[in-house]
């Protein structure tokens, strides 16, 4: 029962609920009900976490580390950390500058939330994670979307920066790979948004990161602080283990910036959640330390389920795609199903339609590519097994074949 007294924070009361999270709630309705469904919904490797970093969760509780932490990490991580961006981003980082929280959602968070005040504007490329916009508005201030075209690889270009960029800008925010485009930068596109950057000394980047290890075809990943010393000054870099190390369920996440916005951050997570989870930090440690095979090992099999989806996809008669350099999805665009209607007499006429009756129809779960900013397009994931990926393609296509064309 609403209490008509009580009135929602105005900021709160604007966001949207998490669209890939709705997938998630509607599928375990689903489930619950005895269908069988595949889905491509989920943002998470399908693999368990590697057995030495489970172990050492197992042994950090056997050795009584179950209280509380400092509220920026265990030095021992943070250390991990600073060497992590030295080993692997060429970025030279003191311990101190570094911040471990619950999840890489919390870092970007915590950096919004500790310097944005209303009417400031972040930039944000489409298609983005849906989460961007959101943390924004959360924090009174605005996002400047900037379109990203398919024929640019989904990657903004140095024009379209300058011409977003205001007084009141405050951060970009740049996602390499893409959730959900799988888009990667490359060192000379950086380096020409860097050039638009130096003219702008009060825009703050924020790079995330969380995908660094997922990128296939022999393309390097590079990030904005490593190719633009001369920004690293203003440059936020964010990272975690949910992904490259199959530890979603952990929920640590880290990054690494100038030493003010690294106190601001720690200044607002201790009034906030305090330390990450001390088991998770000691797991983490692990896994930034340990052994790195697995990694490898999850590349190669992403990229073949990538190349499996994305030739099936482009077989069939409906989704049309391009081939993604990283993360693990497909931006497909459904713009040849719309306009039609389904067998079971659903009329098609939005990118969230389509997503609703290939759940409904056909169980097949993916999220609507208007909740990352971009429409007619549907994400998929293809943290699946190889039989399950072609099974669902299979399903999807035969969906497709069989919609009928309004007259």
């Amino acid at each position: 029962m609403q209490n008509n007294e009580v009135r929602l924070n105005c900021h709160l009361a604007a966001v949207k609920p998490s669209a890939t999270y709705k997938v998630i709630d509607r599928v375990a309705e689903l489930r619950a009900q005895g269908v069988s469904l595949i889905s491509l919904n989920a943002g998470e490797p399908d693999f368990d976490t590697p057995p030495h970093v489970r172990q050492a969760g197992i042994e950090a509780i056997r050795k009584g580390h179950t209280r509380y932490t400092q509220v920026a990490g265990i030095r021992p991580l943070r250390e991990a950390i600073a060497r992590k961006f030295s080993r692997e981003n060429g970025l030279d980082v003191d311990w101190r500058n570094t911040l471990v929280s619950t999840g890489g959602k919390q870092v970007i968070f915590t950096a919004l939330a500790a310097t944005l005040n209303e009417g400031d504007e972040v930039i944000v490329p489409v298609p983005y994670w849906v989460s961007y916009p959101e943390i924004v508005q959360l924090c009174g201030a605005k996002t400047v979307t900037v379109q990203c075209e398919a024929a640019n690889g989904f990657k903004m270009t140095p024009q379209a920066l300058r011409h977003a960029i205001t007084p009141r800008t405050r951060w970009l925010v740049l996602n390499s790979p893409s959730n959900p485009s799988g888009a990667v930068y490359s060192q000379e596109e950086l380096r020409a948004l860097s050039a638009v950057l130096l003219d702008h000394p009060q825009v703050l980047v924020l790079s995330d990161d969380i995908y660094e290890h997922l990128i296939f075809d022999d393309v390097t990943h590079h990030t904005m602080a490593q190719v633009a010393p001369r920004l690293q000054d203003r440059v936020l870099t964010m990272n975690g283990v949910s992904k490259a190390y199959a530890m979603t369920g952990w929920r640590i996440g880290f990054g690494t910036g100038p030493g003010w916005l690294i106190d601001a951050m720690e200044k607002l997570q201790g009034q906030q959640t305090s330390g990450a989870c001390s088991i998770s930090q000691y797991a983490a440690l692990a896994a930034l330390e340990g052994p790195k095979d697995f990694i490898s090992a999850a590349r190669s099999a992403f990229q073949r389920r990538r190349d499996l989806v994305v030739s099936k996809l482009n077989a069939g008669p409906g989704f049309r795609c391009a081939k993604p350099q990283g993360a693990f999805y497909v931006l497909a665009s459904c713009a040849d199903l719309l306009g039609k209607t389904t067998p079971a007499g659903r009329f098609l006429a939005s990118d969230e339609d389509v997503v609703a009756a290939m759940l409904e129809e056909i169980h097949v779960a993916a999220v609507h590519g208007s909740a990352f900013g971009l429409g007619p397009y549907v994400r998929m994931a293809y943290a699946l097994d190889d039989q399950k990926l072609s099974m669902a393609c299979d399903r999807i296509n035969d969906f497709c074949a069989g919609l009928i064309l309004r007259s």
